[in-house]
């Protein structure tokens, strides 16, 4: 699938303001089963320094710092893209990858940061210790069967619902609520994930839904390694395994590394700020079936 997308930013504030350093995690994935044709980042008012820097994870993120005040800032972030249908994970797995629990000294040490628990003290969040249990023993212990068995007990236990604002919860907090948004579901299959030795990690990004909303919002869904066929997507606020319609952003071990736009400001007492922001899209081929 080809696609055109268009994320545009708003901040307004009553007053002028000093902008902080800013972080901007727009620019789509160009690895994996996505290619990058064309990508343009606009920002208003001009940054005094910009530019780009390779993740942790591997991808490509932009700061920028600015000199002066203003009353405004604009970022509008245009890419076009091209998705392929990954092969089928059934085909590519290794065998001993195949079983679970992991054996987590078999796993490449380059993954460990994506096997740490939420607690401080890097162990799992209890609850979803738990809930990763209960899909273990419905799957016969084969890692595919966990994985879609995890995502039926995830949404069978927790009602998805849109939260625009705030951090994704801890694994616990989404249990216990029994309602979340895409992040606080991705969240949550991490750490269940993590639990039984699977590396997983959290990503933001775009889903071309069918049909067309009214209105896109960005998504966020789980990648989970797999030996032989490597990160995999799996979106549990929607049907498991994703396909081409699912365009990657950002990717990190931490949920809070990825937000598309970072940053702060400083201004006089009872400054208030507002942020308008829209996503558009355009898709300009399907793929080939």
């Amino acid at each position: 699938m080809r696609a055109r997308l268009i994320h545009r930013f708003d901040y307004r504030y009553s007053k002028p303001v000093l902008l902080g350093p800013h972080r901007f995690c727009l620019r789509p994935r160009p690895h994996g089963f996505q290619r990058l044709i064309d990508y343009r980042l606009e920002i208003s008012p001009d940054p005094s320094q910009l530019y780009e820097l390779m993740a942790a994870g591997g991808d490509t993120i932009t700061r920028a710092r600015f000199l002066g005040e203003s009353d405004h800032l604009t970022v509008v972030a245009t890419s076009e893209v091209e998705t392929f249908t990954p092969p089928l994970l059934e085909a590519c797995l290794d065998e001993q990858m195949a079983q679970l629990p992991v054996q987590i000294g078999k796993l490449n040490p380059d993954l460990l940061s994506n096997l740490q628990g939420w607690l401080p003290n890097g162990q799992h969040d209890a609850a979803a210790v738990d809930l990763a249990q209960e899909a273990l023993m419905g799957s016969d212990g084969r890692s595919l069967n966990f994985l879609q068995q995890l995502v039926e007990v995830i949404q069978d236990r927790v009602k998805y619902t849109q939260r625009h604002v705030g951090p994704a919860w801890p694994a616990g907090r989404t249990l216990k609520e029994r309602v979340g948004s895409c992040r606080d579901l991705a969240m949550l299959m991490i750490e269940c994930c993590r639990s039984v030795g699977l590396p997983a990690r959290f990503v933001s990004g775009y889903h071309l839904v069918e049909p067309k909303p009214e209105r896109y919002d960005l998504h966020a869904w789980a990648e989970v390694y797999l030996q032989g066929a490597g990160w995999r997507g799996f979106d549990p606020s929607g049907k498991g395994a994703v396909d081409d319609r699912y365009l990657p952003v950002a990717t990190s071990s931490r949920s809070d590394l990825t937000a598309a736009v970072s940053g702060t400001f400083s201004g006089p007492p009872g400054v208030e700020s507002e942020l308008e922001w829209e996503i558009s899209a355009e898709i300009l081929s399907s793929a080939l079936r």
